[in-house]
């Protein structure tokens, strides 16, 4: 099992977390069942991944590494009208970005069609598979319900020659899409609706991403995935709780079949997360519909929307880390994943100046052609960090709201007559304002103390508050994106029409922000800290200076939730 340089394990084998698989694992290998684990992660690749994806892969690389075994990557891709290369690219890039690394070749299902082909003749022979011509809408009625049991299909008894002539037939395209399908020959009656006959094979004349035009019948998901996992030598095949019935037919297979290895089936609960969906037919609709601009839209959760927006892998890691492994079908509130790519950033990113909504300030007593050139630190608690230069003019911009006219104590920014210091800088009284006819504020007009540079006024005075700013000759003009959530309800999934509850405000664009120049240096998802004002980082798809807000300062939504 390889690593990328850059994964830092969350925990140490010693003291990893624990969990209901991970004490299934320890008890297969203390009783000799299995002497090493063989995991693997297998997306469809019919949509990008999600961070419910990162969860799995999280979960199946880091018991790999944790055990000293393997993990592959497969591509389940049994349906090739909803798959494309592009998904297959963006998958792979997703789970190295995560910091992991998949033993050997990529593998696909589709490597395996021809063993898959074989298995089910196999399955014929043994009269437990037969070609049935009922309609869709008849199968959907012979399968009976939740409280009646199925019928058998009257083409259930066909002789075993006749169906191995007729799946040939199949296989060289002599049937019509929908015309008929391969069965396995189980239970009707059975309790469990996955075991009622379910279908092996169906025809498609679909191009294929991988094996081209050479199939006209495709094996299905659940007859694939077993069979792969047997093939590959896989240990322990984890998936989610959704698949926990489907279980017995993935036994049902192998246990038909001529193939020793007998991988176990481990079902956790898949990660419901708060303000969000984790459906990719809805993350496609809402791609489709151009509710987002794309799959890798800042707003949606999908590892590359995380990514686009600033999240970082050790972040993710650390989420997923955080919510654990259950049984348990559970909500997961946003306010966790914030925090951890807050906790992260707050740690590592490095401080940058930049004012979005730019009022002009103007130091009179301060000498108009002069440029200075004052030292900032990168970090406040990370001398390691190195610093920067930030030029200092006599104007510059502030954000608006740091300046009020009058008020009260408590604000501890820019008021008439009264002192703030210039984070890194100076301390400056405002002395006037001037405003346009619509009562708006234009300018304002201040002095400043020249012996406040790096240190308190000599006469003892106290000066409370700090604020940000950016030389007005020398900042450069940036875009700024704004995120909130894309939905406005917690479970936006149960809602009868899913679209309603989008957030109109998900995405604000401030298009004449300032920022200090050393920003036009900034590389693609580098995150920076804007004083005071959140976590940002350069867009990687933009061509100019675009900023993505990663998340803010502080966790406002909790405020906002205790107030409703």
């Amino acid at each position: 099992m390889q690593y990328s340089e850059d994964y830092a394990p969350m925990a140490e084998i010693e003291n990893r977390p624990s969990n209901f698989i991970r004490t299934r694992i320890d008890e297969d290998l203390a009783s000799g069942k299995h002497a090493t684990t063989h995991t693997r992660f297998p997306p469809e690749p019919n949509g990008f991944l999600h961070i419910g994806h990162a969860k799995s892969i999280c979960l199946n690389f880091g018991i790999a590494q944790d055990y000293q075994g393997l993990c592959n990557l497969r591509f389940d891709d049994t349906n090739p009208e909803k798959e494309d290369i592009n998904y297959v690219n963006s998958i792979k890039e997703d789970v190295q970005w995560l910091g992991f690394q998949w033993d050997g070749e990529i593998k696909y299902s589709s490597n395996y069609f021809d063993a898959l082909y074989g298995y089910a003749v196999e399955l014929i022979e043994k009269g437990l598979a037969y070609v049935c011509f009922l309609s869709p809408d008849q199968a959907r009625e012979y399968r009976g319900t939740l409280k009646e049991p199925g019928k058998n299909s009257p083409y259930r008894d066909t002789p075993v020659e006749e169906n191995l002539a007729l799946f040939e037939k199949m296989r060289n395209g002599e049937f019509k899409e929908g015309e008929c399908v391969l069965r396995a020959k189980i239970d009707m009656a059975s309790s469990f609706m996955v075991l009622r006959d379910p279908i092996l094979y169906r025809v498609r004349f679909a191009h294929h991403h991988q094996t081209g035009d050479k199939w006209c019948i495709y094996p299905m998901y659940d007859f694939t995935h077993c069979i792969s996992d047997a093939l590959e030598g896989i240990t322990h095949s984890l998936c989610t709780l959704e698949f926990q019935d489907n279980r017995r037919l993935y036994d049902w297979v192998l246990d038909n079949i001529s193939l020793e290895c007998h991988p176990q089936q481990i079902e956790f609960s898949r990660l419901n997360l708060e303000y969000t969906i984790m459906s990719k037919r809805k993350l496609n609709d809402l791609v489709v519909n151009g509710h987002v601009e794309g799959w890798d839209d800042p707003r949606m959760p999908t590892i590359a929307g995380l990514r686009r927006r600033g999240y970082t892998p050790a972040s993710v890691r650390e989420f997923c880390s955080r919510i654990g492994i259950t049984k348990q079908e559970n909500m997961v509130e946003m306010g966790m994943l914030e925090a951890c790519i807050r906790e992260d950033l707050n740690e590592h990113a490095p401080r940058a100046m930049a004012v979005l909504d730019p009022v002009k300030i103007v130091i009179e007593n301060y000498d108009a052609d002069k440029v200075e050139t004052l030292s900032v630190a990168n970090h406040p608690n990370k001398e390691e960090m190195g610093r920067r230069d930030v030029p200092f003019t006599r104007e510059l911009y502030i954000e608006r709201e740091d300046f009020r006219e009058e008020a009260n104590n408590k604000f501890k920014r820019l008021v008439l007559d009264k002192e703030v210091r210039l984070r890194g800088a100076y301390v400056i009284k405002a002395e006037r304002v001037e405003k346009d006819e619509n009562g708006e504020i234009t300018t304002i007009f201040c002095s400043y103390d020249p012996e406040t540079l790096g240190k308190n006024p000599s006469d003892g005075r106290k000066v409370k508050g700090v604020i940000h700013w950016v030389s007005a000759s020398e900042s450069i003009t940036a875009e700024v994106r704004l995120y909130d959530r894309l939905f406005n309800v917690p479970n936006p999934a149960a809602a009868e029409d899913f679209n309603a509850t989008l957030n109109p405000e998900s995405l604000v664009v401030l298009e004449n922000a300032k920022v200090e120049p050393s920003l036009a240096n900034a590389q693609a998802e580098q995150g920076f800290q804007f004083e005071r004002t959140g976590y940002f980082c350069r867009d990687s798809k933009a061509e100019t200076l675009i900023f993505n807000q990663t998340v803010g300062l502080r966790d406002s939504w909790a405020k906002i939730e205790q107030k409703g």
